[in-house]
């Protein structure tokens, strides 16, 4: 912060309240002992002295002193300094040591008077300061004249020029002060803008949130309506069907296959409406130690050995790309032991820098990765998703479109290699960009 000008401490200060209100008042006590002491001896002259005095006193008291709201009126104290600037000119024409009135003539010229006035009534007292410095006005003496003028033009440049820096200091000062200002009300602006952000911001969370529950709640209906409670009536109704046929035994065991059948259906679309909900092992821990208990699991059901390998510096990811890992480990281990006839396989989890990768290898008998390739075209073609034979059995499994499609809807890749008697591998690669953060 720049220091204060001279306007500034005569206006602002308390210590400046003296100066400004006290000091004019003694000076002119002080030339009017003077001023009686030396002219006791004329006493025409001193009551002339006295009376200008007396009147400059009152002047100062009445337009000054007693009226503080004056002060802010550049009309007012125009018409106050110059009316001191006369009084101090007949006082400084009579007798020059009245030039050191000159001293209250700049402090109120520069408390009280705006720019450019002030300039104007700073160039008049420092004439008077000249003119005293001299001795008065000059003679008709060349040299007289040329002193004069060089003296008043010294005091003149001077204290004008040191008038326009402080009042560029001045107003510097508020150019500072008005930015400062704005730069506050930005601030304030930008921090009720951030505050009502993040208040949207929550609650457009919230409203999601909402949303979602309500969406997967209605999902969940559906999934309930359409499949599980049609199945269960249809197999309450082949129950009842097979317990009033029961004395013909070929037509309760139609109606007995036909209850079977329903309920397979029924398990079956339970497990595909499971699948779409987040598994429980994401909802306990973490991706790698969901791999792990999803291999031992799988390990111990089908006696194969089945090894996690975590490589890099783990990080935190979307639940959507860490459910697409999940599901495509799940149904790559779901494929190896329908068909790879593997005796061990090794899944590896690995944070790069610009992707997370898991890859499944087995070394089962392999296949034509190209004729899996066609194969799999020809059921999209066809509009059926489930692979069959090496890629997925026709029990409903989900498969290699399955597995591409969820890895390819977060920018990903899913490669396949194999070859006949050589094992597979399956490697899912899912970009930095689509993996994100927990919400």
């Amino acid at each position: 912060m720049s220091s204060p000008t001279v306007r500034q401490w005569i206006e602002r200060a308390p210590r400046w309240y003296p100066v400004r209100s006290t000091i004019p008042y003694l000076l002119l006590a002080i030339l009017v002992v003077f001023t009686v002491i030396e002219k006791h001896s004329t006493p025409g002259s001193l009551l002339i002295d006295l009376v200008i005095c007396a009147v400059a006193a009152v002047w100062m008291l009445w337009m000054f002193t007693l009226h503080p709201a004056w002060r802010s009126r550049p009309t007012v104290m125009g018409i106050f300094v110059a009316g001191l600037i006369v009084l101090i000119a007949v006082l400084e024409l009579r007798d020059t040591w009245f030039g050191f009135l000159v001293i209250a003539g700049y402090a109120f010229s520069f408390a009280t008077l705006p720019w450019p006035r002030r300039l104007i009534a700073i160039a008049m007292v420092a004439v008077l300061s000249g003119t005293a410095q001299v001795g008065g006005l000059p003679t008709a003496n060349p040299l007289t004249v040329l002193v004069y003028v060089v003296v008043v033009a010294v005091n003149v440049l001077t204290m004008s020029a040191a008038a326009w820096i402080m009042w560029t200091a001045d107003e510097q000062s508020k150019q500072r002060k008005l930015a400062l200002e704005k730069v506050n009300e930005t601030n304030r602006r930008l921090e009720a803008t951030l505050a009502e952000n993040t208040r949207l911001h929550a609650q457009l969370i919230d409203q999601a949130r909402e949303a979602g529950v309500r969406d997967e709640r209605q999902r969940m209906a559906r999934e309930i309506h359409d499949t599980l409670a049609q199945g269960l009536t249809g197999i309450i109704t082949q129950l009842q069907a097979a317990e009033q046929a029961e004395d013909d035994p070929g037509e309760w065991r139609r109606h007995f296959d036909a209850a079977t059948m329903l309920a397979r259906d029924s398990l079956s679309e339970a497990r595909r409406s499971v699948h779409a909900l987040r598994p429980h092992q994401l909802e306990v821990g973490r991706l790698s130690e969901a791999l792990t208990d999803v291999a031992q699991r799988w390990s111990a059901l089908h006696d194969i050995p089945a090894t996690v390998t975590t490589t890099g510096t783990a990080r935190p990811m979307s639940k959507e790309a860490e459910f697409a890992l999940l599901r495509t480990a799940q149904e790559a281990l779901v494929n190896v032991a329908k068909h790879a006839h593997a005796s061990r396989v090794g899944l590896t989890l690995s944070y790069l820098e610009h992707e997370i990768a898991l890859d499944v290898r087995d070394d089962g008998r392999g296949f034509e990765p190209d004729q899996t390739g066609a194969d799999t075209e020809e059921a999209e073609t066809a509009g059926d998703t489930r692979k069959p034979e090496v890629v997925a059995g026709r029990d409903g499994g989900f498969g290699l479109v399955a597995m591409r499609q969820r890895i390819e809807g977060l920018s990903g890749t899913l490669q396949v290699e194999s070859e006949p008697g050589f094992g597979t591998a399956i490697s899912a690669c899912i970009p930095a960009a689509s993996v994100g953060v927990h919400a």
